[in-house]
């Protein structure tokens, strides 16, 4: 993985923690379920950022180093399953 993207990705992992353990916090006080679920929604987006991040930083290194090594029908095998579990 890239280190800028590892970092990034890191930055975004302590944010996420961060916010659910904000999320813990306004269950246990019994606080408005809106406000709760409007809480839920940004951490599943900061999730699908660092996901983001995560697969650009794969593309640019992993992919094109297996295709380069011959592992073509690996690589894309490896993205295909990866595009069916983000679509389920």
């Amino acid at each position: 993985m890239l280190s800028e993207a590892k970092e990034q990705a890191l930055k975004r992992l302590s944010y996420i923690e961060g916010h659910l353990a904000g999320v813990r916090k306004m269950m246990e006080e019994d606080q408005y379920c809106v406000d709760i679920l409007k809480q839920t929604y940004a951490v599943r987006r900061a999730i699908e950022k660092m996901e983001s991040i995560l697969l650009e930083g794969h593309l640019h290194t992993c992919v094109v180093e297996g295709i380069k090594e011959g592992r073509e029908e690996e690589v894309v095998g490896e993205l295909r399953d990866l595009y069916i579990l983000a679509n389920k």
